[in-house]
Parts: structure tokens; sequence; C-alpha cells
């Protein structure tokens, strides 16, 4: 086994709250960054094709893209570990035969995901009762979003990899070329060409293919030792059954949020235009949020990662207090802005309608002051992942937040359906796995043998 010294590696050794704020900024930057993205596509679609256009786009389209693109990023997660682990014991050679295995694994997802959305779009918006005005755009921006799949999904693993490594500026770098692509095609598609929703699609398509050119040219750079080969003789068997024996139960748990989401969407678009327009513009500023927390995650999983890797106990108790204190230190801020800026942020999305501005600012009302509460899931499930625990932490949330929406929204949404009755289920489903994170993590069952501390 090829094991060489490496130079000093600040997340075994260096200061730890002030490496995983640092670790984790980059992240959170290319978040926002995407978020902003995110934010220009709505207010262009929105301003310039109209409430019924921005509701294509954000509708029920989006939480079929968030469902599958979700569940893959999740699914990649188990490669992040194994890199970190291996990262951290300073073992390079199979941090290279990880490295061409998943890249390999993110190549065969993008295909099936590919045939699987461009085959079946129109089919699930139906399912999800989709308002007829909207059916047809939502089934264009889909198809053709879903043909920029295979670049997505190499883009996601190798960032992914890259930060497993302990560098998280470089994908922030790429996303910034590749966002500020997006937003140049989509002004140059939609408002010069004419393009529509199709032209959006499109945009967002073509972005991708250049952040996963990046990403695979800073693999194929890394140290030889390290180094993205093209070789069939690098793809390891028994380091593919270890990422998906950590990646498929969070891929699984990812879909069945993905799944409550699009059963939520099915009750919002029972509603009507309005209430699909007034989510749509409180999801674009609320999207904001979650991938900050999944940047303190992945700070925290790759801390706990390469710690556990290099066997360090005392390091790895610490990541998780600290973790603890700045991921609900950040919950906090975000809910005060939310609901200070509600009003505003309708406005900026769809202008002077007072309906869909008065329902989106009332499900910032219900849903915004509780982030705090979804803290300890994120930082315990990704505590557990980190030490290789993913299906214990997959079932919590499967039962507490995904049975529990969907057995309300069955028991009692449809038949009292309102904007109110959807938003409250939010907080009340992450309260409740909280809580039962806490309860498994106090159980210490999720700890491997002999790393008690």
């Amino acid at each position: 086994m090829e094991n060489t010294a490496a130079a000093r590696n600040p997340i075994t050794e260096g200061c730890i709250w002030k490496g995983m704020l640092l670790f984790a900024l980059p992240i959170m930057l290319g978040s926002l960054l995407q978020q902003l993205y995110n934010t220009a596509d709505a207010v262009i679609v929105g301003r310039a094709l109209g409430k019924a256009a921005l509701a294509s786009v954000g509708g029920s389209s989006a939480r079929i893209s968030n469902l599958l693109v979700n569940a893959f990023v999740a699914l990649s997660s188990g490669a992040s570990v194994i890199v970190a682990q291996h990262f951290g014991a300073r073992d390079t050679q199979r941090v290279r035969r990880s490295i061409c295995t998943a890249m390999l694994l993110s190549v065969v997802c993008g295909l099936i995901l590919t045939i699987v959305g461009v085959t079946s779009a129109r089919q699930l918006l139906m399912w999800m009762q989709t308002t007829p005005e909207t059916l047809d755009a939502s089934a264009s921006y889909l198809r053709i979003f879903f043909l920029g799949m295979v670049p997505t999904m190499i883009y996601n693993m190798g960032s992914g990899i890259l930060r497993a490594m302990g560098d998280s500026k470089r994908p922030l770098y790429y996303l910034f070329v590749c966002v500020v692509a997006n937003i140049a095609l989509d002004l140059f598609f939609v408002l010069v060409l004419h393009w529509g929703i199709e032209g959006a699609a499109a945009a967002t398509a073509l972005s991708q293919v250049v952040c996963a050119a990046l990403v695979v040219r800073a693999l194929r750079r890394l140290p030889i030792e390290q180094r993205l080969l093209y070789d069939r003789e690098e793809i390891d068997r028994s380091i593919l059954r270890r990422m998906l024996h950590i990646g498929i139960p969070a891929a699984i748990q990812s879909a069945m949020y993905g799944i409550a989401n699009l059963v939520l969407q099915v009750a919002i678009n029972m509603l009507g235009t309005d209430s699909v327009a007034g989510w749509t513009a409180f999801n674009r500023f609320d999207d904001y949020y979650w991938p900050i927390s999944n940047a303190i995650g992945i700070s925290i999983m790759t801390y706990v990662g390469q710690n556990f890797g290099a066997g360090n106990r005392e390091r790895v108790h610490e990541t998780i207090h600290k973790g603890l204190l700045i991921h609900l230190s950040i919950s906090a801020v975000f809910s005060v802005i939310t609901l200070t800026i509600r009003y505003p942020m309708m406005h900026l999305f769809v202008g002077d309608d007072p309906f869909v501005i008065a329902i989106g600012a009332q499900v910032a009302l219900y849903i915004a002051p509780f982030y705090v509460i979804f803290t300890l899931v994120e930082v315990l499930s990704s505590v557990m992942r980190g030490v290789g625990d993913a299906v214990i932490p997959a079932l919590i949330t499967m039962v507490f937040t995904c049975g529990v929406r969907l057995l309300y929204l069955w028991g009692y949404v449809f038949s009292h359906n309102s904007n109110v009755t959807i938003a409250i289920i939010y907080p009340v489903s992450w309260a409740l796995t909280s809580i039962a994170f806490l309860i498994y993590y106090k159980s210490r069952k999720w700890m491997p043998k002999g790393f008690h501390f």
C-alpha cells in the first residue's frame, strides 16, 4: 500500500472553528452565487414572460429537477466520505482509486438521469396536477434541462471530491465562471433571441458543460499519486461498494424528501397559479438558506471524515460542538433577515401583484422563524455520515420528516387545503426529526467500535 507523507493538513491539525468557517465560506459563497443566478433567472423570466412562466420554471418542474439532482448529490456524499477518510489517513493510492471510481459513477448516473428526465418529464408533471397553463412550458423546460445531466453530475461529484480533500476554493471559482456564463446566456436567449422558457433551460444546461470541464481539468492536475486517470484498472469495486453503502441511504433519504415535496407541490398546484407563483417567489429566497446549511454540513462531514481517518477522537468531538454553534448562529440570522425583507423580496419577483405578494409573505411568516430547529438534523446527520453511518440517519429522516409530511398531507391537508396548512408542516417535521436525531446521537450507537469519546 502506498502511503506517502504529505504537507501539514489544516483539517487534522489546525484551529477547528476557524478552519471550519474558512472551509465552509467558499461553499457558502458558491451556494449564494448559484442562488443569485436562480434569483436573476426568476426575475428575468417573471418580468419578461409573466407569472405563468415563473410558475413553469419554479413550480412542479423545479420540484422534479431538485428531486433527481439532489438524490445524486446525496449519493455522491458517499464518495466524499471515502475520499476524506483516505486523504486524512494519507493513503494516496486509495485516494486516487476513489477519485477514478467516483467520476465513472457520476457519468453513469448522469446518463440515467438524462434518459429518465427527457422521456418522462410530461408524465411526471401530469401526475403532479400541474396547472394547464404551465404544463407545456414546464415540460419543455425539463426536457432541455435534463439534457445537461452528465456535465451536471460530473461537476457535482468533482466538486465534492475537491472539498473532501480540503479544497473548497476552486469549486467556488469554477462556479463563478459558470454563473456568469449562465446569466449571460439567459439574457441572450430570453431577451435577445426570444426563446422563452426553452432559452432559460438551454442556458442552464450549457453553463454546466463549462463547470464540468473546469472540475475535470482540476482533477487531472492533482499530484500524480492522486490524479484522475482514464484507466479501467483504477476502478476499485471494493471502494465503489463502500461509496454506495454510504451514498445509497443518503440518496434514498434525499429522494424521499423530494417525493414529499412533490406531494406538497400537488397541494400547492390545487390552489391555483397565484399560489404556485407565491410559493415560487418565497422558495427563491428560501433556497438561499438550504445551500448555506448544506455547506456547514459538508464542512462538518469533511472534518469528521478526515479526523476519523486520522484516528483523532478529540477533534471529532470538538467538530461536533463547534458545528452546532456555527449552524445555529447562521440559521438565526437568516430567519431574522427573511422575516424583515419578506415583502420587498416578493415585489422583486412578481412586481405589484397583491395576491401573489400576500401569499408569498404569509408562507415566509410560517416557515422562516423556524430554521434554527433544523440545526440538529443537519449537524448530527453530517457527523454520522462522516464516520460511515448512513443507514440509521436516512431512516430517521424518512420516517420523521418525509413520512410525517406525507401522512399529514393525505390525512389532513387535501381535505383542508390552504397555504397555511401546507406551510406549518415544515417546522413540525423539522422538530420531530431533530428530537429523533438527538436520541440516536445520545445512544452512541452511530460510533464505530473503538471510537468512543
